[in-house]
């Protein structure tokens, strides 16, 4: 079992940044393959950034390429995704994903693992 859980959340007005951050406990993540998705209201969850096991392969929806960035650190079980040049449209709460091996996996469904989530809001 792998629990997750994000923090870093809250409010940042536009053009602004935020980093969120997802530990992991349960098992060490170096085999896991670990994702971040947001959900906007009456909407599904949207992948938004996916990082392999070795952190040296990195993908992006379009709409945050050139604004995100996914990392992750080995040693402390942590997974980050910066935030940078932020828009309303990035408002939603935020979940990290976890599962093991590399699939290329960008849908919800492939992934085993999930944190709570963390609320993003970002003001006009």
């Amino acid at each position: 079992q792998v629990q997750l859980v994000e923090s870093g959340g809250g409010l940042v007005q536009a053009g602004g940044s935020m980093r969120l951050s997802c530990e992991a406990s349960g098992r060490t993540l170096w085999t896991y393959t670990m994702g971040w998705f947001r959900q906007k209201p009456g909407k599904e969850r949207e992948f938004v950034a996916r990082i392999r096991w070795t952190g040296t392969s990195r993908l992006y929806t379009q709409s945050v390429e050139g604004r995100f960035t996914i990392s992750r650190d080995n040693v402390k079980n942590t997974v980050y995704l910066q935030m940078n040049s932020l828009k309303p449209e990035d408002t939603a709460v935020y979940y990290c994903a976890a599962d093991v091996g590399d699939r290329g996996q960008t849908s919800p469904l492939e992934y085993a693992y999930w944190g709570q989530g963390t609320q993003v809001t970002v003001s006009s």
